[in-house]
C-alpha cells in the first residue's frame, strides 16, 4: 500500500550552487503522512494557503512512500 507524506519546508535560498535534496535538503517545518493521495492533496492544499507559502519563503511538497502490490 503506498502511503504519502505532506512536507512543509523553508525555501533555501540559491547562491549560485545547485539545490540538491539528497546531499543537502531544505530544513523541514512539518511533515504529516497520508494513507491515500486525495488525503494527502487535501492536507497539502490547507498547507498552501498558509502565509508564508504564498509569499514564497516555503513549500509543500507531496511524496509518496513505499509501493503499492496487488494492483496494476
Amino acid at each position: 500500500m503506498t502511503r504519502f507524506l505532506v512536507v512543509l519546508t523553508d525555501v533555501r535560498p540559491l547562491d549560485g550552487v545547485v539545490r540538491n535534496e539528497r546531499t543537502m535538503p531544505e530544513r523541514r517545518r512539518q511533515v504529516v503522512s497520508a494513507s491515500s493521495r486525495a488525503a494527502a492533496d487535501r492536507i497539502a492544499a490547507a498547507f498552501m494557503a498558509l502565509g508564508m507559502v504564498r509569499a514564497g519563503r516555503q513549500r509543500v511538497k507531496v511524496i509518496a512512500v513505499g509501493r503499492r502490490y496487488g494492483s496494476c
